[in-house]
């Protein structure tokens, strides 16, 4: 018999606000994505053209994808002492068909503004989508087998490293699809793409180590034993990341080296690789959140209360704002260059997004201040949708969202 919740809620809000943390970080990324000046024409983590701040704004940013991926399998796992194996099962299989969908056909053009869809790009949710099906099959399984599975994915998927580095070697599209692809395209019909952004393999891990993660939720364990062992994980990822990088030999693809002066040397020891995310990607992300998990149970306050109403509404979150920033950035494009729309569609030979010109944007003081607006845009939108999810629990399809 599985520990039953608790007690004090059937929502642990230090979840909630952790996850609404990374979604207002998420939306930085992705202001600079469509606003800044050198957003599509250049690598913000690129040393050797990038600025202190600008390396910063990016990387805090790989933040959001591990935690959001981590924190649904927990909530996966608090929805399982709630839920039969079989209604778990069916509910994970059915909600992660409903994700890869949502992906393709609304978050796609959310992304593109392209109504004939030339490009689906496979991004977070298609990988949080796959791999709910996937746990949906596995949920049956022993906890134990659940937590060894997740573990040898994510401790051990980067020996598939050692194959790539061979110079002969030629990924496919299952391998891309599986573990390396990086913003590959591949066709499936004439002038009709694929883009490969999120190989999924290594997040599926993700997603089931943060289902066994779950269990110090449960009633099997007090508040304060459940912080002292979310603060001890976080501590001994965080350790376990210098160690590793320090020696230089595994968990991420590319060595850090010695750069021009201390900082940019430490920006090269932190800089690790995200697609596929690699062992010490999600060992120095999600170390600190789990830290940070383990103080959110002590912390009340606005701006918690805040960060609380996007963590409820993640979802619906984040298909708003994607929208939102696109819409300001399209009323942007016309505004700053007098383009027309036909220049829009020759700019997506460069980028796949309609109404972004490369080269065109704004500095980082304007990104932020965007960002700023956003969010606040946001707010009200996502506190409206928490109201009505509350009260009209008797919705089912609520809970798909």
């Amino acid at each position: 018999m599985q520990p039953s919740l608790t007690a004090n809620s059937k929502r642990i809000e230090s979840i909630d606000i952790i996850r609404g943390i990374a979604m207002v970080i998420m939306a930085l990324d992705h202001v600079r994505d469509y606003f800044h000046i050198t957003a599509n024409i250049d690598d913000p983590l690129n040393l050797d053209t990038t600025t202190p701040l600008l390396f910063f704004t990016r990387w805090i940013t790989h933040f959001c994808a591990p935690v959001f991926v981590f924190l649904s399998g927990t909530s996966i796992y608090l929805q399982s002492l709630r839920k039969t194996k079989k209604e778990l099962s069916s509910f994970l299989i059915k909600r992660g068909l409903w994700l890869i969908f949502a992906e393709f056909f609304i978050i796609s053009l959310a992304w593109t503004f392209d109504p004939m869809y030339h490009i689906f790009p496979m991004q977070v949710i298609w990988a949080i989508g796959i791999s709910m099906v996937i746990l949906g099959l596995l949920i049956h399984l022993p906890y134990r087998v659940i937590l060894i599975i997740g573990l040898v994915i994510v401790f051990g998927h980067n020996l598939l490293d050692i194959p790539e580095s061979a110079p002969d070697f030629i990924a496919g599209f299952w391998w891309d699809l599986f573990h390396s692809g990086f913003f590959k395209l591949y066709s499936y019909a004439p002038n009709r793409f694929f883009m490969m952004v999120y190989p999924f393999v290594a997040w599926t891990g993700v997603m089931m180590l943060g289902y066994c993660t779950g269990i110090f939720f449960s009633a099997k364990y007090t508040e304060i034993q459940r912080r002292k062992i979310l603060k001890k994980l976080g501590l001994g990822l965080i350790g376990l990341f210098v160690i590793l990088r320090f020696i230089n030999i595994y968990g991420d693809p590319v060595a850090w080296s010695t750069q021009k002066d201390g900082l940019y040397t430490f920006f090269s020891f932190i800089k690790v690789n995200k697609y596929p995310p690699s062992l010490l990607y999600l060992c120095i992300l999600i170390g600190p959140a789990l830290v940070l998990l383990s103080l959110m149970e002590k912390i009340k306050n606005g701006f918690t209360n805040i960060m609380l109403v996007f963590g409820r509404t993640a979802f619906f979150y984040y298909i708003i704002h994607i929208y939102l920033i696109h819409l300001f950035a399209t009323i942007a494009f016309f505004i700053r260059g007098n383009h027309t729309v036909q220049e829009a569609y020759d700019s997506v030979q460069k980028v796949p997004f309609l109404f972004v010109m490369p080269g065109e944007g704004v500095g980082l003081a304007l990104t932020y201040a965007i960002w700023a607006g956003i969010i606040i845009l946001l707010y009200p939108l996502c506190k409206w949708y928490d109201r009505y999810k509350t009260s009209h629990k008797e919705k089912w399809w609520l809970s798909y969202l």
